[in-house]
């Protein structure tokens, strides 16, 4: 959130771990009362913010049932239910833990007890009588809610033709049964797609049947769209909606225009990736009289088309967003809607909503005006064409795209100046034939071209926030990202002193300030992406809800998604809201939103998931015909299980099992990021450089398999 006192002291935790540890405190003392003071002598808070956010969390923990407030100010903890509703997070060995709100540990739970429950299904769980210094245990009794019931894998049929898919999804002990009568021409060693039908107590594998036939394994569509089904996501557009949308007129009538703001004679352009289909947002360029300019960040107007609980809006909702993978897009909508009568394509005339600003020459604001318009895009360009522009200054329309830098620049310093954090992560990319194969890695940096477009849309999307949540003060959606927890961030300093950086902070400002100062540091060293990636975990995950905390790591103390409603649906919600308290519509729901900011941010982590697995299966493949090859990497990670290796030449990922480091005993040591011989003292740290032989490539579990080069 924003960073206007520069001498506040940090608070000593965020909320999240506050809470955690408030929860403990009670958990341990359950008959006995404590007030706010109280409480914050014996956690030793001391200064003024954690003391309010103290009194948040307590507020907080009442409301979830977990604490009880007998008198005025003085709370007192309430005991665990013995049955508790949760979500199963499946192990290896094929026992689970259940994450549940209803208590602050997770609960193991026995294979022999799992009940025929899978990952994330959402499930009731008796809890046992605790033993001393142990987990709570507990085994599954009703399973409430599947998280799936679509499996991908290799069809087997034995030559006495009994069937089975020998399922290939981690996170998956059993292979489901499929009678003859429901293989639905499915042959031999296709990978294909079965759908769980029942699965009787009696039962040791689930009964199913074949609903889709991928095709050969190995191939791209059938991998890419294995991967899909995973993670739950459709690989189709169901056909009935994708024949409505072709009914959506692509013609707009004169008096649609003519209740909104007419933007077609402004010059106007769109910045979008070489590859772009959907173009969902749009500037345009105005120089007033007074020698201000006027900039219109104009976004698709999707919620025009798409009504509110219409067959493709709830289709848009459970999907929440698109989905990216290495060689394609899993559109939220229909391809009618973001390829064509949605997309901001030049040359022709576009509804769109708008955020209108007139800055002066360092970017301050003097005017804004948010509000439905008409566009008339006059180019589309790429990234790299703007970028030219701007580096040589040539080009049409070099004016504006210059001077609409020049802003951009002056947007950037002040949010960095006012606490921005810049993590600015380099995208690994592939070169594909036209087959899907991977043919070379190659790496996309931000340039200012990319910055332009950040800028403009960041403004949109924090002053959107603004008029909403503080001068109308009406509940809203919001993008959040909490305040870092400091005992990570402690621990993430002491880490990088051994590789000779300083991470010192007093006060919220000094932690940024600092952090940007490492970030561009450790640029172009090997350890850079390591550093990076550790730097994002000492942080909070952002996500979206309706009860702002701010984003801490732009700095903003409001801020929502507004300007890619193609793309995402929190900014449908976003533009309907806007719409609703414009027209003085009565406040939403909190509570309502929370349960859609929930579902999308799930989604959102689901089709980061899925991105990553498909970028996992390219690097394997891309690595398939390498083995043996000899490469110069750093250690990424350090677990029991072994050491996190990355290519340095490619940032291609992989393992050096424990196992394979048979020259000693080794030993993990959490704290130092370290595994240690304890014959040779030899140690493998978080950090260094290895030189690494690839020895196993795992095209179905995505994995790569090294071993240390000197060992060969």
């Amino acid at each position: 959130m924003a960073h206007k006192n520069k001498n506040k002291h940090l608070p000593a935790y965020n909320r999240k771990t506050l809470q955690k540890l408030v929860f403990e405190f009670f958990r341990k003392r359950p008959t006995q009362y404590f007030n706010y003071k109280q409480i914050a002598k014996k956690l030793t808070i001391t200064d003024l913010r954690t003391k309010q956010l103290l009194n948040e969390v307590l507020i907080a923990l009442c409301d979830d049932g977990k604490l009880e407030e007998e008198q005025r100010g003085k709370y007192k903890f309430v005991p665990t239910k013995s049955v508790i509703t949760g979500k199963v997070m499946l192990i290896a060995s094929g026992s689970a833990f259940v994450i549940s709100d209803d208590t602050e540990e997770d609960i193991y739970i026995p294979r022999k007890y799992m009940n025929r429950a899978l990952n994330r299904d959402t499930v009731e769980v008796r809890i046992w009588a605790r033993r001393k210094k142990r987990s709570p245990e507990g085994e599954i009794t009703k399973i409430v809610k599947r998280n799936k019931s679509k499996f991908v894998g290799i069809v087997s049929i034995t030559n006495d033709n009994i069937a089975f898919l020998i399922v290939t999804e981690r996170n998956m002990p059993y292979d489901i049964f499929i009678p003859s009568k429901n293989l639905n021409g499915a042959e031999h060693g296709k990978k294909a797609v079965a759908e769980i039908t029942h699965w009787n107590e009696n039962q040791k594998n689930p009964t199913g049947k074949i609903i889709d036939v991928l095709g050969d394994e190995g191939d791209n569509d059938a991998e890419m769209n294995a991967i899909l089904t995973e993670f739950n996501l459709p690989y189709k557009y169901p056909e009935n909606l994708t024949k409505l949308a072709e009914e959506i007129p692509v013609e707009i009538s004169g008096d649609e225009i003519k209740s909104r703001k007419d933007f077609r004679k402004t010059p106007t352009f769109t910045i979008d990736p070489a590859d772009a289909k959907d173009f969902d947002d749009a500037l345009s360029y105005k120089e007033l009289k007074n020698g201000n300019i006027e900039v219109g960040i104009h976004i698709a107007d999707v919620t025009h088309y798409v009504k509110e609980d219409d067959l493709i809006d709830k289709e848009g909702y459970e999907r929440a967003t698109s989905v990216y993978l290495v060689d394609r897009t899993i559109p939220m909508l229909p391809e009618k809607l973001s390829n064509n009568v949605c997309s901001l394509r030049p040359n022709e005339d576009k509804l769109t909503y708008s955020a209108v600003f007139e800055l002066d020459k360092d970017a301050n604001i003097h005017n804004q005006w948010f509000g439905r318009t008409v566009i008339n895009s006059d180019r589309r360009f790429n990234y790299a064409e703007a970028q030219e522009i701007i580096e040589t200054g040539k080009g049409d329309p070099a004016k504006e795209i210059t001077e609409l830098n020049k802003l951009a620049k002056k947007l950037r310093e002040k949010r960095f100046r006012n606490g921005s954090v810049s993590f600015e992560r380099i995208e690994v990319k592939f070169k594909l034939d036209e087959k899907g194969k991977p043919l070379g890695v190659y790496f996309k940096e931000a340039k200012d071209s990319n910055h332009l477009i950040e800028e403009f849309m960041l403004l949109a999307n924090k002053k959107v926030a603004e008029f909403v949540g503080q001068t109308l003060k009406k509940p809203f959606i919001y993008r959040i990202h909490d305040e870092p927890d400091i005992e990570k961030l402690h621990s993430f300093s002491n880490f990088i002193k051994q590789f000779g950086y300083e991470f010192k902070f007093k006060n919220e400002t000094e932690i940024s300030a600092s952090l940007n100062k490492l970030l561009e540091e450790v640029k172009g060293k090997s350890e850079q992406n390591m550093i990076e990636q550790l730097a994002v975990k000492s942080m909070a995950k952002a996500e979206y809800s309706a009860d702002n905390v701010g984003h801490y790591g732009l700095a903003f103390s409001f801020y929502t998604h507004f300007t890619s409603p193609i793309r995402r649906y929190p900014d449908m919600m976003v533009h309907r809201l806007l719409t609703h308290y414009l027209k003085k519509g009565k406040p939403a729901m909190t509570n309502v939103l929370n349960d859609k900011c929930k579902h999308a941010s799930d989604m959102e982590r689901v089709s980061v998931m899925a991105e990553r697995a498909s970028i996992k299966y390219k690097q394997a493949e891309f690595m398939q015909d390498k083995l043996g090859s000899i490469h110069d990497a750093v250690i990424t990670g350090v677990a029991e299980r072994g050491l996190y290796v990355e290519i340095k030449e490619t940032k291609i990922e992989g393992m050096i099992a424990m196992r394979d480091l048979d020259d000693d005993f080794y030993v993990f040591d959490e704290a130092d990021y370290c595994i240690t011989g304890e014959r040779s003292k030899k140690k493998f740290r978080l950090g260094d450089d290895i030189k690494v032989q690839l020895v196993k490539v795992n095209l179905q579990s995505r994995t790569l398999d090294f071993v240390p080069a000197e060992e060969f």
